[in-house]
């Protein structure tokens, strides 16, 4: 979760709200790449979680880290939650300890595995030492919700408050799963719509490619992705498919829109969070919000509150993909390579606006709805999604060929393509092969995947 803002410059009209998003546009040629990744942490010797306190927690984790690589700490009413890097990237944790990577913005997928390499490397010098170890799953396998800690940052205790008020498996996104999202940038509005539509509408192909969280309390779970299962029952307010981007003038102001009706969680006053979980950004405008009266809202009041909602697709100053488990360093990686080549070459994205062109609002709901249980066996428009993930896969793959970035060996992005069309070559995701393990040498027990299922 992005580190929150400190911006009070006064905010006193809609028209500055929907400027807030169009400061985001870029020209083409400094389009960048931005990659999260969540990993969670546990103890080698007994696969137990990692609790914040203690020689061996995660804050000494954080200190280890900040020594390791010079990044500086933030924290939280004097504890350390993060560490801030001088170049753009940032290291969080998640409510349950997860521990997460917001990268830098990159120029190429192979600056992305390049960061991703070094920050695995540098945070396994660290935390071995500690005896620490990271599950490379979209959900934790073994622990009850009630057995995760929880990390000591204000805004997850105002959140973690809210959650059961509107609706039931909240607290588990927040503890128990881990996710990789990439950032893209949009150079107009226009650009934006064209992106948002097409990711949108993708998005249940990401969540079947990616799937990897079959399991919850030690055993199976019924899905293939539990977490996207999960957001289905978190908070319907802020979450789902976006279906007015599928509208007729569409853009900022609709996004806008949208975004006012959603209910605030918190307000940062210096570094005091201050709970107003459930009033609306407007009386916040107008002076008028019952828990803080006579305050106004600023610029990072809006960016923050823009952070605080979690559609499928997210519009900041850039779009951020949000239907994947985490997977390994490989996995990583590839949702980079998905995305950039679909949205950043425009016959490709032509091509995947062609690709969705006759769905319905029903029917991307449909997708979204049965892709966490069937993953590539979902039915969509009469195609499997699996059929439909190979169309974008070539699609993706035509994009990455025509930016033609290389490595130093010469080889352009499609290398990170790999292991999606592996899957889709097979038909079996990660999740299924790990249910079959599960049967299989594992015996009916999910210990092994503190072995097979780390980082």
């Amino acid at each position: 979760m992005a580190r929150d803002t400190s911006d009070t410059t006064p905010l006193t009209s809609r028209a500055e709200l929907i400027d807030w998003f169009a400061q985001g546009e870029k020209p083409t040629e400094r389009f960048a790449i931005g990659t999260e990744h969540e990993k969670i942490p546990f103890y080698r010797a007994n696969h137990a979680p990692v609790p914040y306190e203690g020689e061996r927690g995660i804050r000494a984790l954080l200190e280890g880290l900040s020594r390791e690589t010079g990044w500086a700490p933030i924290e939280d009413a004097g504890k350390v939650i993060g560490l801030a890097a001088d170049e753009g990237g940032a290291i969080s944790i998640e409510p349950g300890g997860q521990f997460e990577l917001s990268g830098a913005p990159l120029p190429d997928v192979h600056a992305t595995a390049r960061e991703l390499d070094e920050h695995l490397a540098a945070t396994k010098r660290v935390a071995d030492p500690l005896g620490i170890g990271f599950l490379d799953l979209g959900m934790s396998p073994k622990w009850r919700r009630e057995e995760t800690p929880v990390m000591p940052k204000s805004r997850y205790r105002i959140m973690a408050s809210y959650m059961p008020k509107v609706g039931t498996l909240g607290l588990d996104m927040m503890l128990r799963t881990a996710t990789v999202q990439v950032n893209v940038d949009f150079r107009s509005e226009p650009d934006m719509v064209r992106k948002m539509r097409a990711s949108l509408a993708l998005q249940p192909v990401a969540t079947a490619l990616f799937a990897n969280s079959p399991f919850t309390d030690g055993r199976p779970n019924g899905f293939l992705s539990r977490r996207s299962e999960i957001w289905r029952d978190t908070d319907a307010d802020r979450t789902g498919m976006l279906p007015q981007a599928f509208e007729d003038g569409f853009g900022y102001e609709a996004y806008v829109d949208w975004l006012l009706d959603v209910p605030m969680y918190f307000v940062k006053r210096g570094d005091t969070y201050h709970d107003v979980s459930g009033a609306s950004f407007r009386d916040l405008m107008a002076g008028k919000l019952a828990q803080l009266p006579r305050e106004f809202a600023t610029v990072s009041d809006w960016a923050n509150h823009a952070s605080t909602v979690f559609p499928e697709v997210r519009l900041k100053r850039f779009l951020e993909m949000r239907g994947a488990d985490v997977g390994g360093p490989g996995m990583i990686a590839a949702q980079a390579a998905f995305w950039t080549g679909i949205l950043y070459d425009e016959g490709s994205l032509d091509a995947a606006l062609d690709l969705v062109s006759g769905w319905t609002e029903k029917t991307r709901q449909c997708a979204r709805a049965t892709a966490p249980r069937l993953g590539l066996a979902t039915q969509v428009a009469g195609r499997s999604l699996g059929a439909i993930a190979a169309e974008a896969l070539a699609i993706s793959r035509r994009g990455l060929q025509a930016r033609a970035r290389r490595d130093a060996e010469g080889r352009d992005e499609t290398i990170h393509l790999q292991p999606l069309e592996a899957i889709v070559a097979s038909g079996e995701t990660h999740a299924e092969r790990r249910l079959a393990d599960y049967e299989g040498p594992w015996k009916r027990s999910v210990e092994p995947a503190f072995e097979a299922c780390v980082f």
